[in-house]
Formats: structure tokens, sequence, C-alpha cells
């Protein structure tokens, strides 16, 4: 019995039609799967920016406690401040109280702005915390995704509580 040889053809790797189809299937699954991702992009840009507003309320809440006074937290031109009161002790930077907090994340003015180009408005007076803690005046503020228009709402009660809906 004769063993015919076979061609010296290299036959390993991929057809043309194997990775056409390959590439095909790649591309509807992606296809199907970039309008959640942008709805997730999105709903966690604005989530992120409802967290931020909240972590900037609380860290009034915190700076009334910390020097025994009271801090307003003010909302103007999509910007929120600590502007902190009278009985507040002076800082250096103030030439007379009230005036804005100054601190990590904040601008030359006191001004704290949302990241992602997320708009903050305050639908109620702006809230004030006093030297324990509590709000004196609750507030509400709403942040608004630019993109898709969708709004979080960051609540402050009575007790000084922060929540997010």
């Amino acid at each position: 019995m004769v063993l015919a040889k076979l061609p010296d053809v290299d036959e390993r790797g991929f057809s043309l039609a194997e990775l056409l189809v390959v590439v095909g299937v790649v591309g509807i699954l992606a296809a199907a799967g970039v309008p959640y991702f942008i709805t997730y992009l999105q709903s966690a840009n604005l989530r992120g920016g409802a967290e931020e507003l909240a972590t900037i309320v609380n860290q009034g809440r915190q700076l009334a406690i910390n020097n025994n006074c009271a801090v307003t937290v003010a909302q103007g031109s999509n910007k929120v401040a600590l502007s902190l009161g009278t009985n507040c002790p002076k800082p250096s930077y103030c030439g007379s109280l009230p005036c804005n907090w100054h601190g990590p994340g904040t601008d030359g003015s006191g001004n704290f702005t949302l990241a992602n180009s997320q708009t903050v408005t305050a639908a109620t007076a702006s809230p004030v915390f006093n030297y324990m803690g509590a709000a004196t005046t609750t507030g509400t503020f709403t942040v608004t995704n630019p993109t898709n228009g969708r709004t979080m709402s960051v609540v402050i009660a009575a007790s000084g509580r922060v929540t997010i809906q």
C-alpha cells in the first residue's frame, strides 16, 4: 500500500469567510450593547453628581459642628458654596463674615462645581446647619444631567440627614 504524499500547503489559520462571520457577530453584539452602555453611563454620571453634592452638604454640616457655628449651603449660578455664619471663627481670607469657606475642591471664591458638567439648582431655600448639625432651614437641591435632562434630588431634613432621591 502506497501512501500519497500530501501537498506542502500550510493550512493553519482561518479562512476569510470564518473571519467575516466572527467580525459580523462581534459587530451585531456591539451594536446591540452600546445603547445600554450609554444609558448606564448617563445614569452613573447623574448618581455620581448627586453623591458629590451630598458629600459637599455633609462637609458643611461637619464644618458647623467642628466650629460650633452656623453654616449655610448656598447655591448660585450652578455652583455650591459653604457660607460661614457670623458666629464662626473668622478665617484669615475673610474680610468680614459671612464669607465662603475655602478648602479642597473649591475655586478661588470658595465655590464647588460638580464634575461632568452636572448642573445644580436649589428647589427650596438654602439649608443652614447649626452647631449641633441639625438643619434649622431644610432644603432640596436638584442635580441635572445636561446630556439627557434626568434629575436627582438631594434632600436635607431638619435632623441634618442628607438623602438622595
